[in-house]
């Protein structure tokens, strides 16, 4: 074998899969059909849930400090405020903050960590064939080489060669017409410490600050119908409609760094495993960008999957974990897309009777405080759990799948600590020293062990930061790793 897990696509996704794997002390390798990095921002904002992954990946530095702290969403009807929704903290104890940054910084910082754990993305090497069998998966790439791994991870995106490869449908709607997308300088007076949009009746548009002192602008644009246009033209059309629809507001574009068009259209794959060969991201799921969601399932594929990987690589789980993959992961992508269309519907309604219920029935309720807590609460995924999943469990809370906040904790020398910190391609014992030697035995290496600085029962925390089990570890254990 070359490497125990092959991955496709060197995005974020790909990039927190392959550092995760290394942090567990399995052997990885990241192939990309793209020549290098990409430069444009595409996504830019990354929630709570979010940058705790990265943290855990110890990949956050430097990150938050770069970000626009941009955390309030104002809606004008003209120059009307007609709603303004402020983000903050959803009271689930995080350290981890939601960032405006450009996807693009993202991957540099995730390339830069896997550089520290020994590993590097492998451009211009694209997959044209795989074949599995028992023991593994033979790729070949587009130069002729083969590739032998034990399992092949495509995170290559909504047009994933991997899952055409095994044969994974990919079914979906469109639910939208085009919208436009622009990273640009402005002239303007716009409140930098937030993002402004504008509800129109050729289109809403949007305008949100981005580090740099550039903006990003999201229109609707359901009239423009070039066929391919290029950056220029795009760019053009958004300098037009840009004091069209924010009556003035929205200043002038001065220079275009990044210009491109999209549709919007909801996708979800039949199986997010096939064999040996398992998808990631957005060759698992597609789905429209308000509310940022996008970025944030697809590193939460990741974590949930190196894990598990990690399992098999080292011989301590049978199969049957790695199907847990998808039976904790694609509800929740069945979930993100149903509120990811819902809020693309709301945003480009066209008809008398639909813009009637978002502008008269819907912006006064988001108005209320508790709706704001709501709103941040659900974007942040800090809410995510997985008791019902074949892991999970019931009893008193916290209970087996749910998400344990970052506790503060001691090592067994007094060291303080947080219980994140310590999840760094390990699990995590709070309790007795007997517990912790009963879920080393069985775990291997890879795990810590913690004292909380307040008093909670016994507990196993997975990598992934969800609890594992309360008390004895060993009748979970049993049934997890058969």
């Amino acid at each position: 074998m070359e490497a125990d897990v092959l991955i496709a696509g060197a995005g974020p996704v790909g990039l927190a899969l392959a550092c995760a794997l290394l942090q567990h002390g399995v052997s990885v390798r990241v192939i990309d059909k793209a020549p290098g990095p990409a430069t444009t921002s595409r996504a830019n904002f990354v929630h709570a849930r979010g940058s705790e992954v990265l943290d855990r990946l110890d990949a956050l530095t430097g990150l938050p400090e770069e970000s626009v702290r941009a955390m309030t969403i104002t809606t004008y009807a003209g120059d009307r405020p007609m709603m303004r929704i402020r983000f903050g903290d959803p009271g689930l104890h995080t350290a981890a903050p939601p960032m405006v940054i450009s996807q693009a910084r993202v991957e540099a910082r995730l390339r830069e960590r896997l550089a520290e754990l020994g590993g590097r993305p492998e451009w211009g090497r694209a997959l044209v064939a795989a074949d599995q069998d028992a023991g593994g998966v033979t790729a070949v790439l587009g130069d002729g080489r083969t590739v032998r791994s034990r399992w092949l991870v495509g995170c290559d995106g909504t047009g994933s060669t991997v899952r055409k490869l095994a044969g994974i449908g990919f079914p979906g709607v469109k639910v939208s017409e085009r919208f436009l997308l622009v990273d640009a300088t402005l002239d303007t007076t716009l409140d930098r410490s937030g993002t402004s949009g504008w509800v129109h009746p050729d289109g809403m548009l949007g305008a949100m600050p981005m580090p740099g002192g550039q903006w990003r602008l999201l229109a609707y644009d359901p009239a423009f119908t070039d066929d391919k246009p290029s950056q220029e033209r795009i760019a053009e059309r958004m300098r037009r409609i840009l004091p069209e629809r924010t009556g003035g507001q929205g200043g002038r574009l001065l220079e275009t760094s990044w210009a491109s068009l999209f549709s919007v259209h909801r996708r979800l794959a039949d199986t997010y495993r096939q064999g040996r060969i398992l998808l990631a991201g957005d060759a698992a799921h597609a789905h429209a960008p308000f509310g940022g969601q996008g970025m944030l399932t697809g590193i939460g594929d990741a974590e949930n999957l190196a894990w598990k990987l990690a399992l098999l690589a080292h011989g301590r789980a049978g199969e049957h974990l790695l199907d847990t993959y998808e039976a904790e992961r694609r509800p929740l992508a069945t979930q993100v897309l149903r509120g990811s269309t819902a809020a693309t519907k709301v945003n480009i309604a066209a008809r008398p009777a639909g813009r009637f219920l978002r502008d008269r029935v819907m912006v006064p309720v988001f108005n209320l405080p508790a709706l704001q807590r709501w709103a941040t609460y659900t974007t942040s995924q800090l809410w995510v759990s997985y008791r019902r999943g074949p892991l999970g469990g019931r009893g008193r809370r916290p209970r087996p799948g749910d998400r344990i906040p970052d506790l503060a904790c001691e090592r067994p020398d007094g060291t303080r600590t947080r219980l994140h910190a310590e999840l760094r391609g390990h699990w995590a014992v709070l309790g007795d020293r007997d517990l912790y030697e009963t879920a080393r035995r069985r775990l291997g290496e890879h795990v810590v062990h913690l004292r909380p600085a307040d008093a909670l029962p016994a507990m196993l925390v997975r990598p992934d930061a969800h609890l594992a089990c309360t008390g004895d570890p060993t009748r979970w254990l049993d049934g997890a790793l058969a």
